[in-house]
């Protein structure tokens, strides 16, 4: 089977199982986009979207959040993980965003990085949920469910993995690739004991074909 091939195979697939699949952190506006997916850096979405309504509240805008402390903001966030340094990253992305980019987010995954604590995963998530632009963010779901179902080879970091899915997968249909695969990885194909009896794609994954083979 071809690259191309097995492309074709797994998106008709999703496409088919999957035509709907969107980011499950709960916000109304980019403002709470980008504070929610900061908090969920190494942390559930569950856990972020149990920890921002109180959050918002408190600071109901990129303006309020702005004129926060960290050690304010901590006080909100401190049941999800490394709490001190999203505090700082929260209160100075707040204050960059407001000062440089008058409290509009920017499209340009360039740009958004140089807001603190938005690295290049991150600003694709902005950029593709946001802006619906061509990127496709890797995360640790997206690394292992690339790898596993063969739709990436040798790709031993997140933008070695990034540059092949988006070589292959054509421009439209990047941002919802990025969702296939986050929740594939989060619901079937899981880290420790993936749920291959559930999975639609066994005939094409080779960690499958590989553990029938041990």
């Amino acid at each position: 089977m071809t690259k191309k091939e097995r492309y074709e195979k797994i998106i008709a697939y999703f496409q088919k199982h999957r035509p709907v699949a969107k980011t499950e952190l709960i916000h109304s506006d980019p403002y709470e986009l980008i504070v929610s997916v900061i908090l969920s850096a190494q942390c559930t979405d569950k856990r972020v979207n149990m920890i921002t309504p109180a959050l918002f509240e408190a600071y109901p805008s990129v303006y309020d959040m702005a004129k926060a402390f960290p050690e304010d903001i901590f006080l909100y966030i401190k049941s999800c993980s490394y709490p001190n340094n999203k505090a700082k990253h929260l209160t100075g992305m707040a204050k960059t965003l407001v000062n440089d980019f008058k409290g509009e987010l920017p499209a340009d995954i360039n740009l958004l990085q140089k807001l603190p604590g938005v690295g290049r995963k991150t600003a694709n998530v902005i950029a593709s949920v946001l802006f619906n632009l061509p990127h496709i963010a890797v995360d640790t779901h997206v690394f292992r469910v690339a790898a596993r179902i063969g739709l990436t080879t040798h790709a031993k970091t997140p933008l070695q993995t990034e540059l092949q899915l988006t070589k292959h997968i054509k421009e439209d249909l990047r941002p919802l690739a990025h969702h296939w695969l986050i929740l594939h990885g989060r619901y079937v194909c899981k880290a420790r004991k993936p749920l291959c009896s559930e999975c639609g794609v066994t005939d094409l994954c080779k960690y499958f074909k590989s553990a029938l083979n041990r």
